[in-house]
């Protein structure tokens, strides 16, 4: 019995029963002690990548194994996103590629999932395009994959599930993480915004909470099971509690994830500037556990642009928060995202953009040359500013940011960082790589058991994008 959102009574799903179903199928068809394999590829965000891990945790409980090449797989899956054009096109370019694969082993089983194909024109160029393309399905019908998958193994008819639901919240999917020390843990799927630009409201329906027992439980569960570092995902964070009987801001949930026992960091993403207030900023500074990096995606410093984007706050509250931010959270480090080149935009507003980053003095930057997208307002827009113009901004954009991102690296030499070490560096050579709470890199020599731990390591040098130092 799985639950749903909003306090409504508990709705059952049937993907426990389906995956038993599954399971037994394929016992019956594979021969004795051979599992199918399956190849899963997720493209884009954390989201994403969280849905890819319950995919991959269901594809477990059916009997799959993997395989890192489509050519071994039995059944191939791309989990896809929407957000920009380039993504769009590397998935369309990938199942291509699958056409001859398809041909030589007939058997293929090809699922096509996620944000993409929520929206109907890359539905019906999928089933009109690629033929050879067996099982589409949105990320509303995610509890559903093991149903579809035994419909699509017994029936051997091609189904596509992209219909938007009432956006019920599932629990007690298993997941299969990619990461053993480090967790996405989602309190809220959804976005209200409606951003001009921003397709995922569209794709993803509309903002609903999990219960923050529910977001708790899990936590424990993964510090127990020795994971260092959760992040809290959401489209827009800020506005957790929505459609929740008991009243719950973002800061209080933090809070309470805090106070979880264990020797573990928190992050979380994407927090909407609009939405975010003093109470989250106290929470930063109060709860040792949560790390000092705050990601604020601004996306322009035109007031002019921001109103075009639908963003509803203006650069003067932006600036404000950052401030308050900065006062309040010694060492805090932070990042942004930022849009060039959005329909509208002149020189000047650019301009005002490159004064509100030297301003704010931004450890890193997430920057973007507009992606269209089909189905959202900005869309409609005249775009008059041709792609050359919008490449030297963004090039200006970038040259900015390299000098503020090295100099507050070069501020940390001499300074003894904690470091969660989460790969080796460079083959061969001995180092290994980590990220400080201000989720900057550090390279450094040590022994690869090291990795998933925290240690101590004081910085001999910087560079623009990263610390290189020596343990402790």
């Amino acid at each position: 019995m799985k639950r749903c959102f909003s306090g409504d009574p508990p709705i059952e799903y049937g993907w426990e029963s389906y995956s038993l179903r599954a399971a037994e199928y394929l016992r019956q068809e594979r021969a004795a002690g051979v599992p199918p394999l399956a190849y899963l590829h997720s493209f884009g965000c954390q989201q994403n990548v969280n849905d890819g891990e319950k995919l991959r945790g269901m594809l477990i409980q059916i009997g799959y194994g993997f395989t890192d090449t489509p050519e071994n797989a039995d059944l191939v899956i791309f989990n896809t996103c929407a957000v920009r054009e380039n993504a769009e096109d590397r998935v369309f370019g990938n199942i291509g590629q699958l056409k001859k694969i398809k041909e030589r082993n007939r058997n293929l089983v090809i699922g096509v999932c996620g944000c993409m194909v929520e929206q109907s024109h890359i539905s019906e160029k999928i089933k009109k395009s690629y033929p050879y393309v067996d099982l589409v399905f949105g990320t509303h019908a995610l509890h559903r994959f093991p149903e579809l998958l035994y419909r699509e193994l017994t029936a051997r008819e091609r189904i596509f599930d992209a219909e938007q639901e009432s956006g019920a919240i599932v629990e007690g999917i298993p997941v299969s993480r990619e990461d053993p020390y480090k967790a996405y843990v989602p309190v809220m799927y959804g976005c209200d915004n409606f951003c001009s630009y921003c397709i995922v409201p569209y794709v993803r329906g509309r903002e609903r909470s999990r219960r923050p027992a529910d977001v708790i439980t899990e936590v424990k569960g993964l510090v127990a099971d020795g994971y260092k570092e959760i992040m809290l995902l959401g489209q827009n964070v800020n506005s957790y509690g929505k459609g929740l009987e008991e009243t719950i801001t973002f800061a209080e949930l933090l809070r309470q994830v805090n106070a979880v026992e264990g020797d573990f960091r928190i992050r979380f993403m994407t927090s909407h500037p609009k939405d975010a207030t003093r109470e989250l900023i106290d929470a930063i500074a109060d709860c040792e556990k949560v790390c000092k990096h705050l990601h604020l995606p601004v996306q322009c410093g035109s007031d002019r642009i921001l109103s075009l984007m639908n963003r509803h706050y203006a650069k003067a509250d932006y600036l404000e928060l950052i401030r308050y931010a900065k006062e309040r959270i010694p060492g805090l480090a932070l990042s942004s995202d930022i849009i060039v080149g959005f329909p509208g935009e002149t020189y000047e507003d650019f301009k005002e953009t490159l004064e509100l980053v030297k301003e704010v003095d931004y450890h890193l930057l997430y920057t973007f040359i507009y992606s269209r997208r089909e189905g959202t307002k900005a869309a409609a827009m005249d775009d008059p500013v041709p792609a050359e113009e919008k490449s030297r901004w963004f090039q200006k954009l970038l040259d900015v940011q390299r000098e503020c991102s090295a100099a507050h690296n070069r501020r940390y030499v001499g300074q003894t960082l904690r470091v969660l070490v989460d790969s080796v560096g460079k083959p061969g050579d001995g180092h290994l790589s980590g990220r400080t709470e201000q989720n900057i890199i550090v390279d450094f020599k040590g022994d690869k058991e090291l990795i998933g731990s925290f240690v101590s390591v004081k910085i001999t040098g910087a560079l623009t994008w990263a610390l290189v130092g020596e343990k402790i």
